[in-house]
């Protein structure tokens, strides 16, 4: 399903963590993003980017208006499928090694340790929390595709991470999941919304207000432009 030229796909946490342990059993080299208004955004706004999104393996409704844009274009009963929760189902569910690779060395280390104590069957053999470069050093690859990890959460931020992960499918045997924000708010470096400001679609608001540095341009940029264009969607879509 496309949003504003992006594809979208209905899924649930259910579905996408039994595709995502599936791929990863095999052996599968494959590319999962966790998609919002913002990458849906910066999608529209580079075509190059957008192109990379629609090759991925799976995108999933990560913000509450990507799921209401599926029901308005008749996806029935569509749920939210979040980056940080989705990774919490599939750190539960992993019957095969996983890696961590983003952050800092202090976030890293902090995520490690919550998740060792969480889900202390969980294989983790790889960790790497890489210096702020445009380029991954060859031996880093190397260093992930020889540790046996088959799924790969990533935590470079939007745009970087997918980039990141459609640049090295085929070359890293592991499902590589781009999460964001997920290993900040799992070390505990960041607060999460209230469950009740996700499910009325106001998370951007609680994080604007816990980093209004960062975020404000974000924001204020993309979320006013979403609405408007993809209420034009819907017009076109509904005369056609």
């Amino acid at each position: 399903m496309k949003i504003l030229g992006t594809r979208i796909d209905p899924t649930s946490y259910a579905a996408a963590t039994e595709q995502i342990l599936a791929w990863a059993r095999a052996g599968e080299s494959r590319v999962v993003c966790a998609a919002n208004v913002h990458t849906v955004m910066e999608a529209h706004d580079a075509p190059s980017f957008q192109k990379l999104l629609n090759d991925a393996d799976l995108n999933t409704p990560d913000g509450m208006p990507l799921v209401w844009a599926l029901r308005a274009l008749g996806v029935k009963g569509q749920t939210r499928v979040y980056g940080p929760d989705l990774t919490l189902a599939v750190c539960a569910a992993a019957d095969v090694p996983v890696g961590f690779y983003g952050g800092t060395p202090a976030v890293l280390e902090k995520l490690l340790a919550n998740f060792r104590q969480q889900f202390p069957k969980l294989q983790i053999v790889y960790a790497s929390a890489p210096p702020f470069q445009a380029v991954m050093p060859a031996e880093d690859v190397a260093a992930i595709a020889a540790s046996g990890a088959r799924i790969l959460f990533v935590g470079l931020g939007c745009p970087k991470q997918e980039r990141w992960m459609m640049e090295h499918r085929g070359r890293i045997p592991a499902v590589m999941l781009g999460v964001g924000a997920a290993f900040d708010f799992h070390a505990g470096n960041v607060r999460q919304a209230p469950r009740w400001m996700m499910r009325a679609g106001l998370e951007w608001l609680f994080r604007l207000l816990m980093e209004p540095r960062r975020l404000w341009r974000r924001y204020f940029k993309h979320n006013p432009r979403f609405v408007g264009r993809f209420l034009w969607q819907l017009l076109r879509n509904r005369h056609e």
